[in-house]
């Protein structure tokens, strides 16, 4: 029989708010019979348990510690969607509330009507805080709903009626505000859950059939229309097409995709029908680890949040020591009683660090929310922060400042010659190779409409290039030092091939034993973005870009003029680059390093944050890098540098703005001058700004 105790079960949570309450269901969890490890996701609002428990059995444990409602990960959609009530039963509550408020307020003349509608705005507005705080405070867990609860009932107990209504009205205000900002911020995960289709149209024994994607299995063939949405993660087998794949890369552009291409889940076919074989499973398509790993970076504690809840653990004692410390110190020495214990009361209720606690997790569910919808996968707020706080980035050059791909860029024929003769000559005699330089050459011919036979007795000569015969006449092309071996002298070619070295190109020679017919320069081409990703990284306030390369240093030079880098460093092996890094975080302190994810691991891994370029095509590069970019775009990395950035400026705003916040009321009480509905107003009004403040973070521009 197997072992149900180490099922792992998923939950996602509606209602849930308060990042203190998740914290107290999670422990709740932790403790119940059956459940060797509990989990809770605030960020997400979703529950992951290790063990065995019937879901009601569940629900009914949670709904002791707070009102919401669980339903299992994968559930029909059916069965989750939100009644009208529950959708907006904070919104309809508060209205009610404010109503009697206002009628209570009306009728002061008639003390029994007011006060029966002041208690009844206190009821509606205030029946769950009230029921949460005498729940916590019978298992002396002191928290805001302890005491809210406990200062509303001071305030009816001491005759303060109207600003105990006032007090519970502000409170549902600030509560439902609070929870639709949340809301907005958990859109970014849900948003991204939606991207791709439920269904798909499979073709079984000749037959097109509809089935959930969750039945489709590796090989299956499934049909996608031109305007339709791929379902599952494949490689066409039949048709081409143009595919908007900006769900997963955040390109707007479409890619033209042809037999042998990959497609990715969530991804719009424009144009024509399309066969796919199923490459991967539901679980494992790209957009799935995408959520996933969103998820869990959205969840994963900041610097910042580390310090909050460091700070958090001290300052809460204090400050209820110091609501003691102002209710019976100052009646013991002649002070009126009534008047301290609310002073003392009003103390305790802006003593909650509600808007310190969830200052940082909003900056940063909503910065990785944003991020992922750009293209840009950010693996956790500490790697944000980091990003915001970059000095320095250090580039490889090949496949991330270049296209990895040589190409011809110069044809020069000599001694009677044309280019297009050179051309195919060299392409001939360059079909049977592997090496890149080759290919480039035969890439070219065959653009130019040149279709190259092999020539005959064609032989590789290692380190130096090629040779073989066509029409009876052997041929060589290779470098210079093959040609030098050849000829007693070529100086009639060497400044011109100086002067294409200096540029960066590598340059090849054709000729025969007897002649040189010709040069070739090939050379990596440089991104079109990245010229203009450098400047805007300057301008994003990164100090210095630095160029790392296994390439000659005049080729290195060549593309760091070329790119606009501020330093370069040529002829490097892997465990070169890594010393590099090394040296250079030293030198700047916080360094980026920005390849391709799989190629100089121990690079990215070294430095201060790892960038990967193509995520969408790597597993490798969703795994290892810190930060992947999805589209083989580096356009996308000042972006990443302007979120990082604007994220960390926003945190440090929010915590300073709760400190203060906190602090002036805090000194009020002291004289006498804090009120309840001040007190309120100073707590929930401080949460509700800095939770704006962090949402703001989804507007950043791409």
């Amino acid at each position: 029989m197997a072992d149900t105790s180490s099922v792992q079960k998923q939950y996602r949570l509606r209602g849930l708010t308060c990042a203190d309450c998740a914290a107290k269901i999670e422990r709740h969890v932790q403790e119940l019979p059956g459940i060797k490890e509990a989990k809770l996701n605030f960020a997400a609002a979703k529950l992951t348990i290790v063990g065995a428990i019937p879901d009601d059995e569940l629900q009914k444990e949670i709904k002791k510690i707070e009102d919401v409602t669980i339903h299992p990960v994968g559930a029909p959609e059916s069965t989750v969607r939100k009644s009208f009530w529950e959708s907006n039963r904070k919104a309809i509550t508060t209205g009610i509330s404010l109503v009697a408020l206002v009628i209570g307020l009306l009728l002061q003349e008639n003390d029994f009507l007011s006060k029966t509608f002041l208690l009844l705005s206190i009821l509606i507005g205030g029946h769950s805080m009230m029921l949460k705080g005498i729940r916590n405070l019978l298992r002396l867990s002191f928290d805001m709903f302890v005491l809210m609860t406990v200062a509303v009932i001071g305030a009816l107990f001491i005759g303060e009626w109207k600003e105990a209504a006032v007090v519970v009205f502000l409170f549902a205000v600030s509560e439902m505000l609070e929870s639709y900002s949340m809301e907005k911020a958990r859109q970014s995960i849900r948003s991204l859950m939606e991207i791709a289709p439920k269904e798909a149209t499979v073709i079984r024994n000749g037959k097109e059939i509809r089935l959930p994607v969750e039945e489709l299995v590796v090989g299956d063939v499934i049909l996608v229309k031109p305007g339709e949405k791929i379902a599952i993660d494949g490689e066409i087998i039949e048709g081409t097409s143009s595919i908007n794949e900006a769900a997963i890369t955040g390109e707007s552009m479409p890619v033209e995709k042809n037999v042998g291409d990959p497609v990715y889940a969530g991804t719009l076919n424009q144009q024509g029908a399309i066969r796919v074989r199923v490459t991967k499973l539901v679980e494992d398509t790209t957009i799935a680890k995408i959520i996933h790993l969103v998820e869990e970076a959205q969840n994963e504690r900041a610097p910042s949040q580390a310090f909050v809840d460091r700070f958090a653990k001290y300052y809460t004692p204090v400050v209820m020591a110091l609501a003691i410390v102002i209710a019976v110190v100052p009646p013991l020495f002649g002070g009126d009683w009534e008047r301290w214990i609310y002073q003392g009361l009003a103390l305790l209720v802006v003593a909650c660090p509600c808007a310190l606690v969830v200052s940082t997790p909003v900056a940063i569910v909503s910065a990785i929310g944003r991020a992922a919808k750009s293209g840009v996968l950010i693996k956790g707020g500490v790697y944000l922060e980091e990003a915001g706080n970059l000095k320095a980035i250090a580039f490889d050059k090949t496949g991330t400042l270049t296209k990895g791909e040589p190409a011809v860029t110069d044809i020069e024929a000599l001694n009677g010659k044309s280019e297009a003769e050179i051309l195919e000559i060299a392409a001939r005699l360059e079909k049977l190779s592997e090496h890149p330089l080759a290919k480039a050459i035969v890439k070219r011919a065959v653009e130019s409409k040149i279709t190259p036979q092999p020539a005959e007795e064609f032989s590789a000569i290692t380190g130096k290039g090629a040779s073989g015969k066509i029409d009876g006449e052997t041929y060589y092309i290779g470098n210079p030092r093959l040609f030098e071996e050849l000829h007693d002298n070529i100086d009639s070619v060497k400044e011109r091939i100086s002067s294409l070295q200096q540029q960066g190109k590598t340059v090849m020679i054709l000729g025969t034993k007897d002649k040189i017919l010709g040069l070739i320069a090939v050379a990596d081409q440089v991104r079109e973005q990245s010229v203009q990703a450098v400047a805007e990284l300057k301008k994003a306030g990164i100090a210095k870009t630095i160029m790392l390369t296994g390439d000659n240093n005049q080729t290195a030079a060549a593309i760091a003029k070329l790119v606009g880098v501020d330093e370069y460093y040529g002829e490097l092996l892997p465990q070169d680059k890594l010393a590099k890094i090394k040296e250079l975080r030293e030198k700047y302190g916080k360094v980026a390093m920005i390849g391709d994810g799989v190629n100089d691991a121990p690079a990215l891994a070294s430095a201060t944050v790892g960038i990967a370029m193509g995520g969408a095509g790597t597993d490798t590069a969703l795994e290892t890098a810190d930060i992947a970019l999805m589209a083989d775009d580096l356009s996308k990395l000042p972006f990443t540098i302007r979120l990082g950035r604007n994220a960390v400026r926003v945190i440090k705003q929010n915590i300073s703005f709760a400190l203060v916040t906190k602090l002036i009321a805090v000194l009020l009480a002291f004289p006498g001058w804090l009120t309840l509905w001040l007190a309120i107003l100073a707590d929930m009004g401080a949460t509700i700004l800095v939770t704006l403040n962090g949402i703001r973070l989804l507007r950043v521009k791409d």
